[in-house]
């Protein structure tokens, strides 16, 4: 009797032991994942089993790890937190796993048609959207009521520069603008590429040649430069979502164009000094087609490496859920729920009151052309990026000019002279075109 029972201890106790586990979530250090690891105790209620080890970095260091360890097939993290531009490339790599076990009850098809598009290769669903972003003006309506301008719901670059220089107050700590220009291909790459798809310009001519010598190119970091330099905050060019946040929260900024995704922030009484003085627009544009709005989304996915893609997959299904919304709601309120991702939401009456910035962000997402980003015709896909391998690191690389020139180190046709040359470079040394 007592060896049987010995047995039986011992089984159980090594089917404990087989049956609990540790997953390691990579996270970037925005508002939203941080709510998601303060909920989390919701998905460990639900799975005892499954204990949760979180990594939260800044976005370009998270950038730089997860790529190194999906690439390596290094095996540290079983959910990363990526983002539109990997999910193709890593997924035709063989690097991520298809999540096709979500639950039946995850609703696969109320994910927004933009967003869910980008993430799937064949039909297959290789990352689900935390939350998707597109671009916005957001912006003091006291400062603009001030200085007699009325923001149009769809305004133009001009009257954006026009705003900047009646708002701008340097004498009591308010710059009229506030502007990515921390380098990075995530960072002020995002800004300006989707800024200059509105200006004309475009990456590369329908034959993969680099255009940074066109005037469109110039125009765009010549306005860029020029209202920064006269009507943005010093020390511009350390300045990335966090810090621009931080800058428009405390009364800084007249008007903040960046994610939609801010809206939320910039809203909320318990952090944001302005919270009840900010409306919203739809990011500017030329008069040529265009407007300089992006296509993003945060998302969680599973790298091929993991060895507990089945745990994996239930903490993503929880996080990305109708479920997960409802929990936002109820803890943190409706207004606090990660956007545009679901099209139910965006029917949600409770939603639509809560959340000013709601339908400009619908909006701005649902006009974003991914495939079509440009006024000229390009061979490649891509809002405020080119989804190719090689955009990582010339991304980041014509960031770095870009921020020199935003400093002084380097003219603007110096900068812009430099990109093409390291970009055509690049491109030779990739054998484009393919």
């Amino acid at each position: 009797m007592f060896k049987k029972l010995s047995l039986l201890l011992c089984g159980a106790l090594t089917f404990g032991a087989y049956a609990e586990q540790t997953i390691t979530i990579a996270t970037v250090n925005n508002g939203d994942m941080i709510t998601m690891k303060e909920l989390s105790g919701d998905f460990e209620k639900r799975y005892p089993d499954i204990n949760l080890k979180w990594v939260t970095l800044e976005e370009n260091i998270l950038r730089q790890r997860v790529t190194t360890d999906v690439a390596t097939g290094g095996g540290q993290y079983d959910v990363m937190t990526i983002g539109t531009y990997e999910v193709p490339i890593w997924s035709k790599q063989g690097w991520l796993t298809e999540l096709d076990e979500l639950g039946e009850d995850y609703d696969v098809d109320d994910l927004l048609p933009a967003i869910r598009s980008g993430l799937s290769v064949d039909n297959k669903l290789y990352a689900a959207p935390f939350y998707g972003e597109s671009s916005m003006v957001m912006y003091r309506t006291d400062l603009m009521a001030k200085a007699g301008l009325q923001m149009p719901k769809a305004p133009t670059w001009n009257f954006i520069r026009q705003a900047a220089a009646a708002m701008t107050d340097k004498d009591a700590g308010v710059y009229g603008i506030c502007l990515r220009g921390k380098a990075g291909w995530g960072e002020n790459i995002a800004l300006l590429t989707s800024m200059s798809n509105s200006f004309g310009a475009r990456w590369f001519d329908e034959n993969w040649q680099p255009q940074f010598d066109s005037k469109a190119w110039k125009d765009t970091l010549e306005y860029y430069v020029d209202v920064m330099d006269k009507y943005g905050p010093p020390g511009a060019s350390a300045n990335g979502f966090n810090e621009n946040l931080a800058l428009f929260q405390t009364g800084k900024c007249g008007m903040w164009i960046d994610a939609t995704v801010a809206g939320a922030f910039v809203t909320n009484e318990a952090d944001s000094d302005v919270a009840d003085k900010v409306g919203f627009a739809l990011a500017p544009d030329k008069g040529l087609g265009k407007r300089g709005n992006w296509l993003w989304a945060w998302t969680l996915a599973i790298p091929s490496s993991s060895k507990k893609s089945d745990a994996a997959m239930k903490f993503i299904s929880w996080a990305t859920s109708k479920s997960y919304s409802s929990l936002v709601a109820d803890k943190k309120g409706w207004a606090k729920v990660p956007p545009g991702t679901r099209t139910s939401l965006y029917q949600n009456p409770q939603y639509m009151k809560a959340a000013p910035f709601a339908q400009i962000t619908l909006d701005s997402i649902q006009s974003a052309d991914p495939k079509n980003p440009t006024v000229e015709p390009v061979p490649y896909v891509g809002v405020q990026f080119v989804a190719i391998p090689e955009f990582q690191g010339i991304g980041t690389a014509v960031g770095q000019q870009f921020s020199a020139a935003l400093t002084g180190r380097m003219t603007v046709e110096q900068a812009l002279q430099t990109s093409q040359r390291l970009v055509e470079r690049a491109m030779r040394k990739a054998r484009y075109p393919k």
